[in-house]
């Protein structure tokens, strides 16, 4: 039986869940808060740091900015996948304007850019704003 390492969004602990309870709604075994929720999570650097370091599911992360237009144009498809994925990849974003820093260890060009990390390494990029189509059929092809 697989076995998935989360982290809770609310207080960061580490926690177990069996492959089998992902679809179950899994809470936190300290703060009991829900491991997998369906909006995207909110990172800062330290806490993106946490989560490429120890989870198992597949992260995908919208790096954007509050003033940029196809950011604006894309969060609601963002918002929606991240529903739909739900105990399959885990989706966040990271406002590019407030945390500079961490858009700048991954080079982030250009916003909209996505970034799907598994175990801890990049293993796929877009750059640009994408339809509903578009991004089910990207966010596809990071599935394990």
């Amino acid at each position: 039986m697989s076995e998935h390492m989360l982290i809770c969004p609310a207080c960061l602990t580490k926690n177990r869940v069996p492959g089998a309870r992902l679809q179950q709604a899994p809470h936190c075994g300290k703060c009991k808060a829900e491991l997998l929720t369906f909006e995207p999570l909110t990172m800062d650097g330290p806490k993106l740091d946490r989560l490429l370091a120890n989870e198992t599911l597949p992260l995908v992360v919208d790096f954007w900015a509050p003033w940029c237009g196809p950011c604006l144009q894309m969060a609601p498809v963002f918002n929606t996948a991240a529903g739909e994925m739900k105990g399959k990849l885990r989706l966040a974003k990271l406002d590019t304007e407030a945390h500079q820093a961490a858009a700048a260890r991954f080079a982030i060009r250009s916003i909209p850019t996505l970034i799907a990390f598994h175990q801890g390494k990049e293993v796929a990029r877009q750059s640009g704003a994408l339809s509903a189509g578009q991004l089910r059929q990207w966010l596809q092809t990071i599935q394990r």
